[in-house]
């Protein structure tokens, strides 16, 4: 504001000033025939520039302007631009006219480099498509080739995978508007193998988001649905629950520290396909996150998902039942001390008739279909134990409730890799399982950082032994954008489990390189 101020008091200085030095500034007299009349006109009648610095508060062809007056005009314009009235061309006018007169804004004490600056964040937001991305490529290497069940595709005892491949698509439209679209491919991304040539590619994202009346954002298009992501409830891999993409539309609303969201889509496979292995046309999806943010301290939020699932097939062939699913969920953290934060979910589920027990493989019936889980967090910062950052998570859950349990799984997807809650389809869908994970994370300089992770599932399944992991990784930042990481993961789902289940212990060392560009 003290800038603006300081330009317009210029600006009126200028306009005062003029009829006493029009004829005889040192800067001259521009030509009646510039191009600058033409440009500085075309501006005006688009309310992109005012011309009130002439001494009638008019622009009068007639009349030469001095290159001051012309500068100063400029000068305003740039300042306080309505970067929704510009397009393309009439930004290149701006441009081309602060060139033209640099020397005169330097003498009305106007920095040509912030208006350069100016000119480069509005080229930046409006000037045309914006393209990021990353990269990562993984060499793995087994300790043995003893089952699909493991770290390497088809048991094999080493893998060059592409792990991940993304890429990011923006445009600005106008000051309200943008669109996004994400790209992907390789093995984390999009259920390829990211083996050879690439396969299993698609857009899993791409939306416009827009402010409408009353300070109401609206979202449409195929666009991700994560509460649990939004609210920081988990920091390696996966929710428990939620995470998915949809077809739709979404509508946010702020009131100071409360926000409201709410989720119309279609065309999600989230709970039929993804974790029933069934099969649909489509899903019609429902959901409302209702979050209140009072201070940094504290965050307390509830969540409703509604799935009405279409009738489903496997192999072709119809299967009737009730397979409907809602779901309901509190969240809350608060801030012990500084640095230090205790936060947490709870979900409750009610399934349709048919879901547990297409579940759990037992009959209709007889399995929990109001199943229930919950995990608490202790997320400490590095800053506040100087040596390493700490998150403990523990959870629970009954095993018919509908979760991602490939959550922890090493290298963060499911892929090809391992993961602690392999066997969940094989556990008593009438028990609860607890879980435990802890991770120890350090950044020892710009350059340097490393972890030291533990996983743990007990299905309190007497067919299934409790399954421990443990893994050790060291970073190095090479430049900005490209980083280095040696991994060691050891895993072990124990021998005395049912036929069909993974069983043994195998370790992997990964190499990985990703690449942000």
């Amino acid at each position: 504001m003290k800038k603006l101020a300081a330009l317009m008091f210029v600006a009126l200085s200028v306009m005062l000033a003029a009829p006493a030095f029009s004829a005889t500034s040192p800067f001259g007299d521009v030509p009646e025939n510039h191009w600058a009349y033409d440009a500085i006109g075309l501006l005006a009648s688009k309310g992109i520039v005012s011309t009130t610095s002439s001494p009638d508060g008019l622009w009068r062809g007639e009349r030469l302007a001095t290159r001051y007056e012309i500068a100063a005009i400029v000068a305003r314009a740039l300042t306080a631009v309505d970067v929704a009235k510009v397009d393309k061309s009439e930004l290149e006018l701006l441009k081309k006219l602060t060139l033209e007169f640099g020397d005169e804004l330097s003498a009305l004490g106007v920095h040509v480099d912030k208006l350069d600056k100016r000119v480069a964040v509005l080229e930046e937001k409006f000037g045309g498509w914006h393209i990021t991305g990353t990269f990562s490529f993984d060499a793995k290497f087994s300790s043995s080739d003893s089952g699909a069940y493991y770290f390497t595709e088809n048991g094999a005892r080493n893998e060059f995978t592409k792990n991940m491949f993304y890429l990011y698509l923006t445009k600005q439209i106008d000051e309200k508007t943008y669109f996004y679209a994400q790209y992907r491919t390789g093995a984390n991304s999009t259920g390829g193998d990211g083996r050879g040539d690439q396969q299993h590619m698609l857009w899993s994202h791409m939306f416009v988001n827009t402010s409408l009346l009353n300070g109401i954002d609206l979202r449409v298009g195929r666009f991700g649905v994560d509460f649990e992501a939004e609210n920081g409830l988990y920091g390696d891999n996966d929710a428990l629950f939620s995470d998915y993409r949809t077809d739709g539309f979404m509508l946010t609303k702020r009131w100071n520290t409360f926000k409201a969201t709410a989720v119309v889509g279609r065309n999600d496979d989230y709970f039929m396909e993804a974790m029933l292995g069934l099969d649909i046309g489509s899903t019609m999806n429902y959901a409302i996150d209702l979050n209140w943010r009072p201070s940094e301290k504290l965050f307390i939020g509830a969540t409703g998902y509604w799935f009405d699932a279409d009738t489903p097939t496997v192999n072709g062939a119809h299967v009737d039942g009730d397979f409907d699913a809602n779901v309901y969920g509190v969240y809350a953290g608060y801030q012990l001390i500084p640095g230090a934060m205790l936060k947490g979910v709870f979900y409750y589920q009610d399934l349709g008739y048919n879901v547990p027990a297409y579940y759990s493989g037992m009959v209709a019936g007889n399995t929990n279909d109001t199943p229930k889980a919950w995990k608490a967090i202790i997320d400490i910062k590095q800053d506040l134990l100087k040596l390493t950052g700490l998150w403990i998570e523990h959870s629970q859950q009954d095993n018919t409730f509908l979760a991602y349990n490939n959550r922890y799984s090493y290298g963060g997807g499911a892929g090809n890799y391992d993961y602690v809650g392999r066997n969940m389809e094989y556990a008593d869908p009438c028990a609860t399982s607890k879980w435990w994970f802890v991770k120890a994370y350090q950044t020892w300089n710009s350059k340097w950082s490393s972890y030291i992770r533990f996983a743990n599932v007990d299905y309190d399944t007497a067919w299934l032994d409790n399954v421990t992991e443990w893994g050790i990784a060291v970073a190095y930042q090479y430049t900005p954008a490209i980083r280095f990481e040696l991994a060691y993961d050891w895993i072990d789902h124990g021998d005395n489990n049912i036929r069909g289940a993974a069983w043994g212990a195998e370790s992997v060392v990964r190499f990985r390189t990703d690449v942000n560009f």
